[in-house]
């Protein structure tokens, strides 16, 4: 059809202009690759949600229920409810906790902005923490001097995939008396001493966000915990406030889990330790093989089981060099949380400055993320390490 508007030595340069570009994408590493998986299980993702169209269960239901109950099987916890995101998800937690109006909430300033957006939603206010220079994870040494009267939970990010120092924040929570919220959104699966996260603190907050370690095919998340209390209080607050349709007893939300989702989550939930496997087999030769002092890797302690959601490096100097750098290599980087919770504009009336929070702002000022995703290939793998390496 262009031939018909445009002479053809026109059209033969907006061709190749095309093809050029085509060219170009088919040989990008992406970051992350949600096509590979798709194609590979195309035919069982069509049939789940085949199902649960032909039964019309679409706002919680059949299907969402079932994803619970196997998602409360494969953690090893009595109770999970399934959501519409992992900022209700948090929001879901601390409310059952009965944080509320004029309490503090202890957050890490390194985390995406959902960690603190739970808190906010309660009208509490979330007190943000540093995190340490090698895991990047919260300090627990920085816990102790931001504890008040009103401090009422702590939230602990297992960031990247990397779970945070869960026994020393609990020593910390048991002395002054306080909850933990786990926001395990970035580590399905991860463990600290051998237990999965998300029923290590008083509840366990996920995402399956498009690009999680196990991810819906839009939005969803999920709690977890061993309370009953809880579990029935998050239950009837993401039903709009029910026990019984249309009789409300208490300001609730519409925060159910989509049943086309929990169709979907089934699916993926089955490769999950799969891809488990190779996202670890994937960190762990990033971690061996990157020798380039440029970058500085994160630490990983013995005593947890990282499953390497995001593979995130400091680089020396300006990360948007590298990030063109990797470009021209054909590998797509990007960089999470280039500002800290702390010094974001819409908590500007908190009052913090630049120099409150020195390691999570040196990390976000030199962040820069590699690509990770379970289908990639061993040459992929190999083309990034010596990208790196060769910067």
């Amino acid at each position: 059809h262009l031939q018909t508007i445009v002479p053809y030595a026109g059209f033969s340069l907006i061709r190749a202009f095309i093809f050029n570009i085509l060219e170009f994408y088919s040989n990008m590493l992406k970051r992350i690759d949600l096509t590979r998986d798709y194609k590979k299980h195309e035919d069982e993702y069509l049939a789940a949600i085949k199902a649960c169209c032909e039964e019309t269960a679409f706002s919680g239901g059949k299907y969402a229920d079932k994803f619970d109950k196997e998602f409360a099987d494969f953690l090893g916890v009595k109770y999970v409810q399934g959501l519409n995101n992992g900022t209700s998800a948090l929001h879901c937690a601390l409310a059952a906790l009965g944080v509320g109006e004029g309490d503090e909430v202890i957050v890490p300033a390194n985390t995406y902005i959902a960690s603190a957006w739970g808190v906010t939603y309660t009208g509490a206010t979330p007190v943000f923490v540093d995190c340490t220079a090698d895991t990047w994870e919260i300090d627990p040494d920085r816990i102790e001097e931001k504890i008040t009267d009103k401090t009422k939970a702590i939230v602990g990010v297992h960031l990247y995939g990397q779970p945070f120092d869960f026994p020393r924040v609990k020593e910390i929570a048991d002395k002054h008396g306080l909850y933990i919220v786990e926001d395990c959104a970035q580590a399905h699966g991860a463990k600290v001493e051998g237990k999965m996260v998300g029923t290590l603190g008083d509840i366990g907050c996920f995402s399956f966000y498009p690009g999680k370690n196990l991810y819906a095919f839009g939005e969803g998340g999920a709690v977890s915990t061993n309370n009953a209390e809880y579990d029935h209080y998050m239950n009837v607050m993401k039903n709009q406030g029910c026990e019984v349709r249309y009789y409300h007893k208490m300001i609730g939300y519409n925060y159910r889990l989509e049943g086309i989702q929990g169709a979907v989550l089934s699916v993926s939930l089955k490769y999950l330790p799969e891809w488990t496997k190779r996202r670890q087999e994937i960190g762990r030769r990033y971690m061996a093989e990157i020798k380039n002092p440029k970058f500085t890797l994160q630490a990983h302690p013995d005593n947890t089981e990282p499953v390497f959601h995001l593979f995130e490096v400091q680089v020396e100097g300006d990360p948007e060099k590298f990030l063109e750098y990797m470009k021209a290599q054909d590998i797509e980087c990007n960089r999470h949380y280039p500002v800290p919770c702390h010094l974001q504009e819409a908590y500007a009336d908190l009052g913090y400055h630049k120099g409150d929070c020195p390691n999570a702002e040196r990390l976000a000022e030199h962040c820069a993320t590699l690509p990770l995703f379970p289908e990639m290939t061993d040459e992929e793998v190999q083309r990034v390490i010596d990208a790196v390496n060769a910067y």
